[in-house]
């Protein structure tokens, strides 16, 4: 975690500041609760020492009529402050999905460095949720400590001693309660890790299903996420058994303070110090207590496990950024020259290219490496470790990420479509909503897809587009990069599910529908980079070869073999 980052603190800090209002207001009505609550076995004493000892029909009514009056008040609050209590946690954890979505989509990246999208789903949902499970909980534990306090008080007023009991036992119990906390909250934050693991393997699997059933790996993807599976469960039992563990041990202790309560009382009762109606409000208070002290110690183990949860969040929303923005102004207008200066990154080694402005150009490389590393560095995802990458003659690095991204759009390879309508999945790339789609939807042949489909271009698509082909998937995902009509269009491998025929003719149509904007084709497509001004081919990370495509297939074995094998 970088310096100055947020801490598990500021995100507990920051989801509670949100909610103050609502924090305050459920607090006040909780404190309201509890005040009558405890305030009900008082009157119950006073009812028997002043109406049922005496025999007084009229303090009778009085009493019978404050009671009720108690009771009303009693269930407001209680409606009231809970509605509000709710409302503090989900806008917290509201808060905080939002906080991890805008980590998680600034253009500048980083956030999901090292982690799984399932992980980063399991963050935004249950650790979100615990942190603002604290919100909902600090209501609670205020309205504890107040139906606490306002109980010493009326036993102050009974009996010093024990009142004096109640004052002086519960800091030392709250303190004792801290301590036993800690390894639940040890536990939960490996609850929690080992079940955001589990999740990205889940989605993972998922993701890849039918590659798995492709090649035979059902049983080993199976096995794969059963210890995964088993592991999660394990820390799961294990923050459960914390969890069995810290709330036996806060209520015995607990229920031996509240017995020791009603000991005292009993003593001085026998001695004449207190009346019969004092003492049944001393009881009563005493199993009043009960009730405050088990919300402290749910309280406890959810402040336990936020804790736990909070640091998980801090750890994404501190992560460091995998490029920096720049201040330069973007070219205007954008001319769509690109120029690569010893560009070493990943599999990259010392790459020097300079494509034309509105050029259409071929990049082969036969490692799959080497064509993802140019892809992160031309849509800068990443930065290269060596050399600079320049559009216009403006170095990426001192553009802002947004900026570049949009005038370059890379299309990688494995791009998702939405559950959506087939248009709406198109038009996702266009600036204007109501833009025709007909010329993208044509040169892709995703025209052809839509005519299959039973409502054509409105047709609804399942998630992720598993409703269509391979093949009819990479038309839509290409005719939605299309639309989007960038001066600088990377495209990765668009065809490689689609038939010779369909491909040849996409290729036709590319061309004239990207004339005057710049286009690079990173693929190994005979039919795609036939239609190519020139072909740059990547050997071991270096340019090897640069020409046309019947000039490199003639003279070149390396492109032969990556191409025409």
């Amino acid at each position: 975690m970088p310096a100055g980052g947020p801490t598990g603190g500021h995100v507990l800090r920051r989801a509670l500041g949100d909610q103050r209002r609502r924090i305050a207001g459920a607090s006040l009505l909780g404190m309201a609760h509890q005040a009558c609550e405890a305030l009900v076995p008082v009157v119950i004493g006073l009812v028997i020492d002043e109406a049922v000892a005496t025999g007084s029909s009229g303090a009778l009514l009085r009493w019978l009529l404050v009671l009720a009056g108690l009771f009303l008040v009693l269930s407001t609050c209680y409606r009231n402050s809970a509605r509000l209590t709710e409302g503090a946690g989900e806008g917290a954890a509201h808060r905080i999905r939002q906080d991890l979505a805008a980590r998680v989509l600034d253009p500048r990246g980083g956030a999901d460095s090292g982690r799984l999208p399932g992980a980063l789903t399991a963050v935004a949902t249950g650790d979100a949720r615990r942190v603002g499970s604290v919100a909902s909980a600090l209501t609670y534990g205020l309205s504890a400590i107040a139906g606490l306090v306002i109980s010493a008080v009326a036993l102050l007023r009974i009996s010093v001693p024990l009142g004096l009991l109640v004052l002086l036992g519960v800091p030392p119990l709250l303190w004792i309660g801290h301590l036993i906390s800690r390894p639940l909250e040890r536990r939960s934050e490996a609850e929690q890790e080992h079940a955001a693991h589990a999740s990205g393997v889940a989605a993972d699997l998922v993701a890849g299903l039918r590659v798995l059933k492709g090649i035979g790996a059902e049983s080993a993807a199976v096995s794969r996420y059963r210890r995964t599976s088993r592991s999660s469960l394990s820390a799961a039992l294990r923050a459960a058994g914390s969890r069995a563990w810290h709330d036996g041990a806060i209520l015995a202790l607990t229920g031996i303070f509240i017995a020791v309560i009603g000991l005292v009382g009993a003593h001085l009762a026998m001695r004449g110090t207190i009346s019969v109606g004092e003492l049944v409000a001393a009881v009563g208070l005493a199993q009043y207590l009960l009730g405050p002290f088990q919300l402290l110690t749910f309280v406890n183990g959810e402040f336990a496990q936020g804790r736990a949860s909070a640091d998980r969040i801090a750890g994404i929303l501190a992560s460091p950024p995998a490029v920096v923005a720049g201040a330069a102004p973007l070219p205007d207008p954008v001319v769509g020259r690109l120029r690569l200066r010893g560009v070493t990154q990943g599999a990259l080694r010392g790459v020097d290219l300079d494509i034309a402005p509105g050029g259409l150009v071929g990049v082969v490389t036969r490692d799959p490496a080497a064509a993802n590393d140019l892809l992160l560095c031309l849509g800068r995802e990443l930065d290269p470790s060596e050399g600079t990458v320049e559009l216009d003659g403006v170095p990426l690095t001192d553009l802002d990420p947004d900026d570049v991204r949009r005038a370059i759009l890379v299309a990688h390879h494995d791009a998702d479509l939405f559950e959506d309508s087939l248009l709406a999945n198109v038009r996702a790339g266009a600036d204007t909503e109501g833009a025709d789609m007909s010329r993208a939807l044509a040169a892709s042949a995703a025209d052809d897809v839509a005519q299959a489909l039973p409502e054509g271009v409105d047709t609804v698509l399942t998630e992720r587009g598993r409703s269509l082909s391979g093949g009819q998937r990479q038309r839509v995902a290409l005719a939605r990069a299309l639309a989007a009509d960038p001066p600088v269009l990377v495209v990765h491998d668009p065809t490689t599910a689609v038939d010779t025929v369909t491909e040849a003719r996409i290729a036709a149509r590319l061309r004239d529908l990207r004339r005057g904007r710049t286009t690079v084709l990173v693929t190994t497509s005979p039919a795609l980079l036939a239609g190519t001004d020139v072909v740059i081919m990547l050997d071991n990370g270096r340019v090897a070869a640069r020409g046309s495509h019947p000039e490199l297939a003639g003279a070149h074995a390396t492109y032969r073999a990556a191409v025409l094998a």
